[in-house]
């Protein structure tokens, strides 16, 4: 009896120390994810501000004109390369990421991010910093207890997941036809609807991303599953950012 007692103790101090390593790992895992997209965010940022120093000068009224950089950016074909690239780099990773070493998926979100502060360097011109500003921490707050609720939630996400997805594609059919209503209504609607499904998304992919954390997998496997469930959780924050910034945001 005791030799049994021993053993069952012996059993539940291994099972401790193998909890204690998961948790220890997933955490270190998570974080390495929320440094990416972090480091992501700060690089989009930089490069939009800096981009947009290039393309604009002040007049002696105070408006803004585009300098040959910005009227290049902004006003010739290259401003398709500008929308579009970034959203190449998002298939070009979600395709080949298995197949990269490392360093390449590395250097290739960071080249993302760098692309996507290209593209979004143009909403200076239409709203004022301030106002950018503000609906960034607005955004990062939110953001923050969303995730925070998909990571710590015993509740299953899962099933959300697909309407999320749906809502996502009606999103974007409904942007597009819009392009040639030019409704304010429906673009109103589309900002509202674009908040609450980046809002569950985060949620739903840091649940996601939590439970794509596997104890066994290789240094360069979880590197891997980091850096494209920091991409997600970018997107989530970008997508949420910006219909916050059409519905509050101060125009110029």
């Amino acid at each position: 009896m005791a030799n049994f007692d021993q053993d069952r103790m012996q059993s539940g101090a291994t099972i401790s120390r193998g909890n204690a390593a998961i948790d220890e790992g997933l955490r270190s895992y998570m974080l390495s994810v929320y440094n990416y997209m972090a480091g992501g965010l700060a690089l989009t940022g930089v490069v939009a501000y800096l981009a947009f120093q290039f393309a604009v000068v002040q007049t002696p009224d105070g408006s803004l004109a585009l300098t040959s950089a910005g009227a290049a950016l902004y006003q010739s074909p290259l401003k398709w390369v500008v929308m579009l690239a970034p959203l190449g780099m998002v298939f070009f990773l979600s395709a080949r990421i298995s197949k990269m070493s490392v360093s390449t998926a590395q250097i290739s979100f960071w080249l993302f991010a760098g692309l996507m502060g290209l593209s979004l360097s143009s909403i200076f011109l239409i709203y004022t910093g301030a106002s950018i500003t503000q609906t960034f921490f607005v955004t990062a707050i939110a953001f923050g207890g969303l995730s925070l609720y998909g990571y710590t939630t015993k509740r299953d996400l899962t099933g959300f997941g697909s309407f999320l997805i749906m809502g996502v594609i009606g999103l974007l059919v409904a942007s597009v036809v819009n392009i040639w209503l030019a409704s304010p209504m429906i673009q109103w609607a589309v900002s509202v609807l674009g908040v609450l499904i980046f809002a569950g998304l985060t949620a739903y992919d840091t649940q996601r991303i939590k439970e794509m954390y596997y104890v066994g997998d290789a240094a360069a496997t979880a590197s891997k599953k980091a850096i494209m469930g920091a991409l997600s959780l970018y997107l989530d924050f970008i997508n949420m950012f910006m219909f916050l910034l059409q519905l509050f945001g101060n125009r110029r």
